[in-house]
C-alpha cells in the first residue's frame, strides 16, 4: 500500500465496503458521541467520516488529535445505517473504522478556524493565508481560477494563437501607472523595471512576423488598491494580431469570453449581443466608461427644461459655458422616502444634495391647496368627479419650475405615476462619477438590476487627448500608442476632437478588457507625441526599440488584454479581488505573511551602490 493513501477523501463509496484503505488529510472537526469519536477527514478532493471506539487499538492516540492536525489513518470501510447517510457529500454512504493512525503534522492553537463560516479580519486572513486557503470557499475559488485559465488557453489555441513568454525584467515604460524599479548591480545607477504589461514586446512580435500571439501574462503596477484591483501585480490574457481592424479583435475575443462565462457562470444568462457604445455616450447615459447594462436606466440631458426656469440654482448654472443638467430616471422610485434617501446618498458623496421630482396620483391635500378649500371638500370634489384626478408632480423642483416643465420632463424620460427622476448639474466631468454611482444605487434598490445575467458592452471611440483646465496643456487622456481615427489628417485639427481606435469591454460594471489598434507608423507616432509636448528625441529615447522596429516593415496590428483576476472575481460572485488571488497584498500593499516589503541588508545596498534616505 502507498505510504500515505490508497484513496483520496472523495473516492470511497458503497462499492468499497469491507476494503482496507489508507487516507491522509486534515482533521476538519472532531465529535465525541458517547465514547465513539467521529472525525471528518478532509483533503483537497473532499471529506470522509472516520470513526474510532474503545475497541480500536489506537483509540487513545485518536483522542489526542485536534482540528487541522494532518494525519494518516488505516481502516476498514463500513456502510452507514440508512438513516445516517449524508447525501450532501459523495462519501456520505460510508465511513471508515480506524485501525491505525499516524500524526503527520500536529497543529498549534489556530488563529482562525477552517471549519464553519466565521468572518475574520483581513489582517488575520492574510497573515495566515495558508490556513485561510484551506477553507472550502477559498479552495473552490482557486480551483475555479485554475480551470478558467486552462479553458482560456484551449480556446486561444483553437483559434490558432501561439503562446509566447515575454521578458519580466525590462526597461521602464509609461503605461498609465507607476513602475516597480529594479536596481542593476552590473550597471550602477541604472534600473530595470517590472513590466506594467507586455505592450511593447507583443507589438515587436508582430513586427517579427508572428501573426497571432497570446500569453497569460503577469503585470506589475505600483497602484493604489481598490476592491477590484491588486496594488502590485495581476494576470491578464494578453493577445495581439497582425493585419486586423478593430472588429477583428472583437470577433476574436468575444467567443472566448462568452464560452468562459457560459462554462463557469453557474447558469447565469450570458448576453450574446455586445453593443458598441461610444465613450461620450457611455459617460452621458451611464456616468461611467464601464457601465452595468443589467441596469436599464439611461441618463438624459434635460438642460432646456431648466433654462430660465424658476429653479434659480440650475438656471444660473446654465448661464456658465460648458454646463448642463442631467436626469437619472427612477422607475417605481416615486416616494418621498426613497427620494430623501437618494438625496442623503448625494450628500455622502460630497454634493449639497440631488434635486428630484416624483409623480403620484393627485391627492386631496394638493387639490385643497390648489383651490384654497379644505381637504374634506377636496375629497368630496375628487369623489364626485368635479375635479379632474390623474397624476401630479411633487417635490421641491416641481414647485419651482411649474407643471408645464415637469410634464415635459416626464414625457422626455418616459415616466409615469409612481416614478421619479433625480437631477445633477454643472460641468459634466464634475458630476458624472457621482451620477453613475447614483444610477447603480437606484437600479439596485428598486430591483431594476438583473442580478442573474452577464451583460457586456464595448466602449469605443476614446479621445486620445485631454486639456488641463488650469494650465491649458494638452496631454494624453488614454493610450498614447493607439492609432488615431483618420491617421495623420486627424492630428492636423483640434486635438480634443481626435478619437483613437481604442476600446474597453465592460461587464456588470467592471472593465474586463482594454485594447487598441496600434499606431504602427513612426511619422504618425512622432506627431501624436509632439501634440502632447514630447519631442522626437524624447520619443526615441523612451520608446527607441519599438520606434526603430517600425521603420522595418511594420504590419498593421492590434490586440487587447483581459483581466484574469477580475473575470474570476465575477464568476466566483466575489466583491473583492483578493478572494480569487492566492497570496494577495493587503490594502497598504503589504504581504503580512512574508513580511514584504522589507528593509534591505546594508551589504545588499552597497553591492547595488544605493543608499536609503530616511523619510521625515
Amino acid at each position: 500500500m502507498h505510504a500515505y493513501r490508497s484513496h483520496t477523501c472523495a473516492d470511497l463509496s458503497k462499492e468499497n465496503v469491507g476494503d482496507k484503505v489508507r487516507l491522509s488529510g486534515w482533521v476538519h472537526r472532531v465529535r465525541d458521541h458517547g465514547g465513539i469519536l467521529f472525525i471528518d477527514l478532509r483533503d483537497h478532493y473532499g471529506m470522509t467520516q472516520v470513526l474510532c471506539d474503545p475497541d480500536s487499538p489506537v483509540f487513545a492516540e485518536v483522542e489526542k488529535v485536534r482540528s487541522e492536525w494532518c494525519i494518516r489513518i488505516d481502516g476498514e470501510v463500513k456502510a452507514r445505517d440508512a438513516d445516517l447517510v449524508n447525501t450532501k457529500i459523495p462519501t456520505g454512504e460510508i465511513e471508515v473504522f480506524v485501525r491505525d493512525i499516524e500524526v503527520l503534522g500536529p497543529a498549534k492553537e489556530l488563529p482562525l478556524q477552517v471549519f464553519g463560516d466565521q468572518e475574520y479580519p483581513e489582517e488575520t486572513r492574510l497573515r495566515y493565508r495558508y490556513l485561510d486557503l484551506r477553507r472550502e470557499k477559498m479552495q473552490d475559488n482557486m480551483v475555479l481560477r485554475s480551470d478558467v485559465v486552462s479553458s482560456i488557453r484551449k480556446r486561444m489555441w483553437d483559434q490558432n494563437f501561439k503562446e509566447f513568454q515575454t521578458p519580466i525584467i525590462t526597461a521602464s515604460s509609461p503605461e498609465g501607472a507607476r513602475d516597480f524599479l529594479v536596481p542593476s548591480r552590473l550597471h550602477p545607477g541604472k534600473f530595470y523595471a517590472l513590466p506594467q504589461a507586455p505592450q511593447q514586446f507583443k507589438q515587436l512580435l508582430m513586427v517579427s512576423g508572428f501573426d497571432k500571439y497570446f500569453q497569460i501574462a503577469p503585470c506589475f503596477r505600483d497602484e493604489d488598491p481598490r476592491a477590484d484591483r491588486s496594488p502590485t501585480d495581476f494576470y491578464q490574457l494578453d493577445l495581439e494580431m497582425s493585419f486586423v481592424e478593430q472588429q477583428d479583435v472583437f470577433d476574436t475575443i468575444q467567443p472566448v469570453l462568452t464560452g468562459i462565462f457560459e462554462e463557469f457562470g453557474g447558469g447565469k444568462a450570458v448576453d450574446k449581443e455586445w453593443p458598441q457604445i461610444s465613450y461620450k455616450d457611455a459617460a452621458l447615459w451611464y456616468g461611467s466608461d464601464k457601465p452595468d447594462l443589467r441596469n436599464p436606466i439611461k441618463m438624459q440631458v434635460v438642460s432646456d427644461h431648466f433654462r430660465d426656469s424658476g429653479f434659480a440654482i440650475f438656471a444660473k448654472l446654465l448661464e456658465q459655458e460648458g454646463t448642463e443638467i442631467r436626469a437619472i430616471p427612477a422607475p417605481t422610485g416615486g416616494s418621498r422616502k426613497f427620494c430623501d434617501r437618494m438625496n442623503a446618498f448625494a450628500q455622502k458623496e460630497g454634493l449639497p444634495g440631488m434635486g428630484y421630482i416624483f409623480w403620484r396620483e393627485k391627492t386631496a391635500d394638493s387639490v385643497a391647496q390648489e383651490l384654497g378649500i379644505t381637504v374634506k371638500e377636496a375629497q368630496a370634489k375628487l369623489k364626485a368627479g368635479e375635479v379632474e384626478g390623474g397624476m401630479e408632480a411633487a417635490g421641491p423642483l416641481a414647485k419651482n419650475i411649474g407643471p408645464e416643465r415637469t410634464e415635459a420632463i416626464r414625457q422626455q424620460l418616459g415616466l409615469d405615476v409612481g416614478d421619479a427622476a433625480f437631477f445633477l448639474g454643472g460641468k459634466p466631468k464634475s458630476f458624472e462619477g457621482v451620477a453613475g454611482r447614483a444610477r447603480n444605487v437606484i437600479g439596485a434598490e428598486l430591483g431594476l438590476t438583473d442580478e442573474n445575467r452577464f451583460a457586456f458592452a464595448w466602449i469605443v471611440d476614446f479621445p486620445i487627448y485631454e486639456k488641463d483646465e488650469e494650465t491649458g496643456k494638452i496631454d494624453f487622456e488614454h493610450n498614447p500608442f493607439s492609432m488615431p481615427q483618420g491617421g495623420m489628417d486627424a492630428l492636423m485639427g483640434d486635438p480634443l476632437e481626435v478619437l483613437g481606435y481604442q476600446y474597453d469591454l465592460a461587464c456588470n460594471g467592471y472593465e474586463l478588457v482594454s485594447g487598441a489598434i496600434r499606431n504602427h507608423k513612426p511619422e504618425i507616432m512622432f506627431k501624436a507625441f509632439e501634440i502632447a509636448g514630447y519631442g522626437k528625441d524624447e520619443v526615441e529615447k523612451r520608446f527607441g526599440g519599438m520606434v526603430n522596429a517600425f521603420q522595418y516593415g511594420a504590419p498593421p496590428h492590434g490586440g487587447c488584454a483581459a483581466g484574469i483576476d477580475r473575470i474570476v472575481m465575477l464568476l466566483a460572485e466575489e466583491a473583492n479581488i483578493r478572494e480569487v488571488i492566492l497570496f494577495p497584498m493587503n490594502q497598504r500593499a503589504e504581504d503580512l505573511m512574508m513580511n514584504a516589503p522589507s528593509e534591505p541588508q546594508s551589504d545588499q545596498l552597497m553591492e547595488l551602490g544605493l543608499r536609503v534616505i530616511p523619510q521625515d
